[in-house]
């Protein structure tokens, strides 16, 4: 069944996102402080890993340089911030790390390997036990962010949703024509940006990763043609 590992992936964020929620209102602001440093961290570890697969770093470079670009003449970040505040809206939440919650699950989530190859699994051999495990450890995740970021996590399911299960569709209807060459440039370039959102996640420097998302279709297009 297509699109089977992403709809397992959307429960366990939700189950994860709803017992960190409880959590999040039982823990106090050092503990809550502590685990988000945490999950920040490990984003910077996670991030510099997928970044070392690359093996053209000018294609890495250009990728990031041309989506910042591009990214930020759109300004994807703003739109996004729109639909977050317009869903607190609707259910009323006062909780203020909503949008960043909701934004940061949904990159932690889909910017990984696991997301890209899982997809590419799925939609081309029909196979989903990649997607399954990333689902498992999403569920862990979505646990301890939500505990630190509140109920604004459990809306990552939308673009989660848009992200993973178009891919999914795509490499369904391309059938095998991604070499590997390519995934790994799209990795790497994910994986910088993963890097940039633990550093955001963690205060050093807040950097608008949500713009840097175009560079993922720049780090196809390049390694198409270079790699």
């Amino acid at each position: 069944m297509i699109l089977f590992g992403t709809i397992v992936n959307i429960i366990t964020v939700i189950t994860g996102s709803l017992g960190g929620y409880f959590f999040h209102s039982k823990l106090p602001p050092k503990i809550l402080k502590l685990i988000f440093q945490g999950i920040g961290l490990f984003t910077i570890f996670i991030g510099i890993d997928m970044a070392s697969k690359t093996s053209n770093f000018i294609i890495l470079v250009f990728s990031i340089i041309l989506g910042a670009a591009f990214g930020e003449w759109i300004d994807i970040d703003k739109y996004i911030n729109r639909f977050s505040l317009w869903i607190k809206r609707k259910i009323k939440s006062d909780n203020e790390s909503f949008s960043e919650g909701m934004i940061s699950a949904f990159l932690l989530f889909c910017m990984g390997s696991m997301t890209i190859l899982g997809a590419f699994e799925e939609g081309t051999k029909g196979n989903s036990e990649l997607l399954i495990a990333k689902s498992l450890m999403d569920g862990f995740g979505a646990l301890a962010l939500a505990s630190a970021l509140g109920l604004g996590v459990i809306f990552s399911i939308i673009p989660l949703f848009i992200f993973q299960g178009g891919l999914t569709l795509l490499s369904f209807w391309m059938g095998n024509l991604m070499p590997d060459a390519v995934i790994n440039e799209m990795t790497a370039t994910g994986g910088l940006m993963l890097t940039g959102l633990g550093l955001s996640i963690m205060d050093i420097k807040k950097i608008k990763i949500i713009n840097l998302l175009p560079a993922l279709v720049f780090s196809v297009i390049l390694a198409f043609l270079f790699a």
